[in-house]
């Protein structure tokens, strides 16, 4: 039996968050969403910088090599180069429409450099906790050129990169069992609506970087402004509806891992002492 409009339940906004100002690496200024005072986490999502300007004097330092234990970075490059290397002999460059997704596991040294002098760089970093099952796993990465990041067109006026998760027939690259991630960067043109059907039981929230939206239904309807972050619940079917510019977004969920988390820097346990163990087996060149 198909359930009547009454009986579904729409998602909405229940917790609005305004990125703030910090920087990182060599003193890359970024805009911190998640994994400031405001927003510490998002079960299993940690951290989600924001980056971009046109001032090579904000990102040109870069991240030099740094160290990162138990869990995932997650790199989506909008506009610039952005080259990585690590100390087990990887090496690529992501360029604009790139996504590295790189699972730390039980530990790598790795660097963000810039690959150009002047123009903009753009992008976001999300950090992805990992179950303690999973925290000590060799490290890899999935690292996807734009081409092969495929593209849906589910409404008129609707375009997702779909980069985890699905879109319709559309299945991103990105696979993750742990916490089964959705990711997408939805461009809506000006006054078009869409839905769409979040994975049940996933923590999700839409970050919007250009433009603004309109996000639930009827009483629940609640505005989006650009460089706003909007935690969603209540439902499974997500309504959006650009205003009169347009919108552009990221659209992220995941399975919560619900675990305990001892955290300090670039390292993510579940207790304190394999916290502690990480720095020592970082200090003794075991990474």
């Amino acid at each position: 039996m198909n359930a009547s409009p009454s009986d579904i339940q729409h998602a909405r906004l229940v917790r609005k968050v305004r990125g703030s100002a910090t920087s990182d690496g060599a003193g890359v200024k970024l805009t911190r969403v998640i994994g400031g005072p405001d927003l510490p986490e998002l079960d299993p999502f940690l951290l989600l910088d924001e980056f971009g300007t046109d001032q090579a004097e904000d990102y040109i330092a870069g991240f030099p090599s740094h160290p990162h234990r138990g869990f995932e970075t997650v790199t989506y490059m909008l506009d610039g180069r952005m080259r990585h290397k690590d100390n087990h002999g990887n090496e690529g460059l992501l360029t604009p429409g790139s996504v590295q997704w790189m699972t730390a596991g039980r530990g790598l040294v790795h660097s963000e450099m810039p690959e150009q002098e002047s123009g903009r760089m753009r992008g976001f970093q999300l950090w992805v906790n990992l179950p303690a099952r999973e925290k000590m796993t060799d490290p890899r990465y999935q690292e996807f050129a734009p081409a092969s990041i495929p593209v849906a067109h589910p409404a008129p006026g609707v375009e997702v990169k779909v980069i985890a998760g699905r879109v319709g027939d559309t299945t991103g690259p990105i696979a993750q069992p742990a916490t089964d991630p959705l990711y997408l960067d939805i461009t809506l043109e000006p006054r078009t609506a869409w839905e769409y059907a979040l994975p049940e039981g996933h923590n999700a929230f839409a970050y919007v970087f250009e433009g603004a939206l309109v996000v639930g239904e009827g009483e629940d309807a609640r505005p989006l402004e650009a460089r706003e972050m909007g935690v969603l619940g209540g439902g499974g079917l997500l309504p959006l509806r650009a205003g009169d510019t347009g919108a552009r977004l990221i659209l992220v969920a995941g399975r919560p891992l619900r675990e305990p988390i001892a955290r300090h820097g670039p390292f993510v346990m579940n207790t304190r002492q394999e916290l502690m163990q990480a720095f020592v087996d970082f200090q003794e060149g075991r990474f």
